[in-house]
């Protein structure tokens, strides 16, 4: 995997694309066997991962949420109460099935057929790998990975689950959503005729911070507050923006050959906000000449926005994920709308696609390939960023630069320190470079 380079990646994304729904083999259908309960591993269980379950559970079919595991006790304990309030006859997760601590995730998919994994990006490459190696079909949320070597991991990873056939969704779920389907079937079908530039944003005024208990140690802080540190969550470029990259790689068709930014902590900067950048402004250039900017922010009290544009040589497009899609001819003229209302809920709708294929037995969903390339996509960006410099793809695939901790315990100590007056150190592109790429 060292050596796979971005023909390799066009080449199987094109396998991806054209491949058809076949019939599993008894190995990852074995749930049906006299009893058609699909059994349902939680694996993280904060405010997405419990969204995920709920959703897991009105996709029509029948499921039922057997394990629960997790980092923190008071995040299963909470998921567990809020999940059973609504569905308490979906729930089967007695104490015996309720697993706390780094290694809880072992436990939990040896209980189930299906695993959603939603915990932290940067865990999610070692959770795959055990869940495929399991046998188990999964959902994973988006990214996929935060680091280089994580994405070969997940790569690999997605190769073991295509020989064993096991379905495999990735959270980017505007792949489910109507309009974002609609219209760029539209884009390729060549509406708009060849893209040659497009818009990509997220730019909102950023998330939660939880502040330090003088109780915790360097290891618990850092997993509470994991949005701000690169090990878990591997920046906003990354984590929430890697939904704006995956429309411009999916409406191209491809992956971009170099891609170069500029970014910065402009108001985020104190203590509590770790060692992630709040703007960056990237260009992506694929190898028809084609450039597409991304540009994501965490500022508050300004304009947001949060959607995407494309130009092509007969017109230009907008999609958002406000269920709109709208594309207009040369001359300006409108050409298809879609407003979107009564759609299904894309997130839900994620989950009724992936649960209806295993309960058939059938095998179709290979999106950890396409969750892969656009994670690496946004790490790439990161990194031109954090170095300021133009970044290859084909060189960026050979970064040996693994950011998570060597022992996953309490009292180890993540990579990232701060010093003593609290301040954790963060890219300065042309000053410490070296570290990024």
């Amino acid at each position: 995997m060292k050596n796979f380079n971005r023909r390799d990646f066009i080449r199987s994304s094109s396998i991806i694309a054209g491949s058809a729904a076949v019939t599993m083999t008894s190995a990852s259908s074995v749930f049906a066997a006299g009893n058609d309960v699909i059994k349902v591993a939680l694996i993280g269980c904060g405010g997405r991962g419990t969204g995920a379950a709920a959703d897991a559970l009105e996709s029509g079919q029948n499921v039922r949420i057997v394990a629960m595991a997790d980092a923190f006790q008071d995040n299963l304990d909470t998921s567990l109460k809020n999940l059973k309030q609504k569905y308490a006859d979906k729930i089967d997760v007695p104490q015996s099935r309720q697993y706390v601590g780094f290694e809880g995730y072992k436990s939990a998919i040896k209980d189930a057929d299906v695993v959603i994994l939603a915990t932290p990006p940067g865990f999610r490459p070692i959770h795959f790998e055990a869940a495929v190696n399991a046998g188990k079909h999964v959902f994973m949320e988006k990214p996929v990975a935060v680091d280089i070597p994580g994405i070969r991991k997940v790569l690999a990873t997605a190769a073991e689950a295509k020989k064993k056939k096991l379905n495999v969704v990735v959270g980017l779920q505007r792949r489910y959503q109507k309009n974002y389907r609609e219209g760029i079937q539209r884009i390729q079908d060549g509406a708009i005729g060849d893209v040659t530039s497009g818009q990509v944003y997220w730019n909102s005024g950023g998330v939660w911070v939880r502040p330090r208990k003088p109780h915790q140690t360097e290891m618990e802080y850092q997993m509470r507050n994991w949005f701000y540190f690169n090990w878990l969550c591997g920046d906003h470029i990354v984590e929430q923006h890697v939904h704006n990259i995956d429309v411009a790689n999916w409406v191209k068709g491809k992956y971009p050959v170099s891609i170069e930014g500029t970014g910065s902590r402009a108001h985020r900067v104190g203590k509590e906000y770790g060692e992630i950048y709040d703007n960056f402004a990237v260009e992506l250039t694929y190898d028809d000449g084609s450039v597409v900017y991304s540009q994501c922010r965490h500022f508050e009290g300004i304009h947001n926005r949060v959607d995407e544009t494309f130009q092509g040589t007969k017109g230009r497009a907008y999609l958002s994920a406000g269920n709109q899609a709208v594309l207009w001819d040369a001359k300006g003229n409108e050409i298809f709308r879609h407003n979107g209302r009564g759609d299904a809920n894309p997130y839900r709708q994620e989950h009724v696609e992936l649960f209806d294929a295993i309960a058939k037995g059938e095998y179709k969903f290979e999106n950890a390939e396409y969750g892969a390339y656009s994670t690496l996509t946004g790490i790439i960006g990161r990194l031109a960023c954090y170095s300021g410099k133009v970044i290859k793809w084909d060189q960026a695939i050979q970064s040996e630069i693994d950011l998570m901790p060597a022992v996953y315990t309490w009292e180890s100590l993540p990579k990232i320190l701060p010093d003593e007056n609290g301040i954790y150190p963060a890219a300065v592109p042309g000053i410490n470079s070296q570290l990024y790429i």
